[in-house]
């Protein structure tokens, strides 16, 4: 994050953290920035929202849970957007179906940058004035707020790069887009990393920002256990498509087989075959696979069948974490995010919070898996080795890969 928690509570505080909050706020402008009114509009399938929804959603919430509830003469920008704009906070009030959001096409792009532009004004505004004591009980909140806007800025991406992949003629998001350079090309690193059986400390356990999912910190036992240092490349899943693996049943777990079967998976998402080539849906527009590239898109059924395929497991989160901290992996962090064994579930001596920021995330933990590290659409600054991603493993519109490990012999 650009901004972190002191024990300075002076008038440098307070612009420390007006500066973050604007750069946080701009970044998301900035994304939006290549897309038009319509393309801001479209929602391509119900997982996804409109790129303007999530500009109104981020608002949303420094309206809600800063200004709504501790500036006392605060007046809401428009009493209706409460309704439109909340995302799955029961406790605050009713809202819009989430499947229908691409049906708002009202307010428009425009009256959404007004709606920032207010919001922003009122939270600065708040800050300048803001005593020790009340940045105290605000700031963490604020950083909160940080960082919620920071996922709506992964997503804008992914559901972009998802409406895009459904038009005919795969419009690039930005033309000059490229993937990321594999980090193993700089250290020449590779092969496996073998973790011995040990006890390790898992969990935040610094002072710095944190989600509530990545605490208590706790100790679990990890290892023994090999994990490739190297992410699976689109050259190892075209081997795996070769030999029939989408077909295989033996390979899948039965509603893996049943939901690759129904949706006529036969390659990773946003893969488009061509006079016989296979070619990727990318921010940059539509471009040939690249064999040496991570594998992408690809969902936690798939993830886990090519691992059976090539004999191998997905590492558990833990095993993830303690390979990571001891900076065994290459591409651990921008390129994308890496599905691991490990069913989302609380920590041991989880307690949600009891407000409103409660329902965040304890309320998930059920049915999902969890990811770790990062993707090439997370934005800087919102990466850490205890991060905890998670998805439904059907998912596979995100910036999703894998790595495999085994047990030593």
């Amino acid at each position: 994050m650009p901004w972190a928690p002191t024990s300075d509570l002076s008038s440098s505080r307070n612009a420390a953290l007006i500066a973050a909050f604007r750069s946080v706020r701009t970044e998301t402008e900035r994304r939006a920035g290549p897309l038009s009114a319509e393309d801001q509009c479209v929602q391509s399938m119900p997982d996804a929202s409109p790129a303007k929804w999530h500009r109104a959603h981020t608002t949303w919430f420094f309206e809600q849970f800063v200004l709504g509830e501790h500036l006392p003469d605060y007046r809401p920008f428009d009493p209706d957007y409460a309704f439109l704009f909340n995302s799955y906070y029961v406790t605050v009030g009713p809202r819009h179906a989430r499947h229908a959001r691409g049906l708002l096409t009202r307010p428009g792009a425009a009256e959404i940058g007004a709606y920032r532009a207010h919001v922003d004004a009122a939270v600065t505004r708040f800050l300048e004035e803001a005593d020790a004591a009340i940045l105290e009980k605000v700031a963490p909140l604020i950083v909160v707020g940080f960082n919620h806007e920071q996922q709506h800025q992964e997503l804008m991406l992914t559901d972009i790069l998802h409406a895009f992949s459904c038009n005919p003629i795969r419009p690039a998001y930005d033309p000059d887009w490229r993937w990321p350079t594999p980090q193993r090309r700089a250290d020449r690193r590779d092969g496996e990393v073998v973790l011995p059986e040990g006890i390790h400390a898992i969990g935040h356990q610094q002072n710095g920002f944190h989600f509530d999912n990545e605490q208590p910190a706790h100790r679990a036992l990890v290892g023994p256990v090999r994990i490739a240092r190297d992410l699976v490349t689109n050259g190892e899943w075209l081997a795996f498509m070769a030999d029939d693996g989408y077909a295989r049943a033996t390979l899948w777990l039965m509603e893996g087989f049943t939901v690759a079967s129904t949706e006529g998976w036969r390659a990773p998402g946003h893969w488009h075959e061509v006079d016989g080539r296979w070619y990727v849906m990318t921010l940059g527009g539509s471009q040939p696979i690249d064999p040496a590239a991570p594998v992408c898109h690809v969902s936690y059924y798939e993830a886990d069948a090519f691992a059976r395929w090539r004999g191998r497991h997905l590492p558990t989160e833990f095993e993830w974490e303690v390979a990571a901290r001891a900076g065994a992996f290459n591409d651990a962090f921008g390129t994308v995010w890496q599905w691991t064994r490990s069913a989302y579930a609380p920590y041991p001596g989880y307690r949600a919070a009891e407000d409103a920021l409660g329902e965040y995330n304890g309320k998930f933990m059920v049915n999902q898996f969890v990811l770790r590290g990062s993707s090439l659409a997370t934005p800087e600054g919102h990466s850490r080795l205890t991060y905890r991603n998670f998805f439904y493993p059907h998912h596979r519109w995100q910036f999703t890969g894998l790595r495999l490990a085994d047990y030593p012999d």
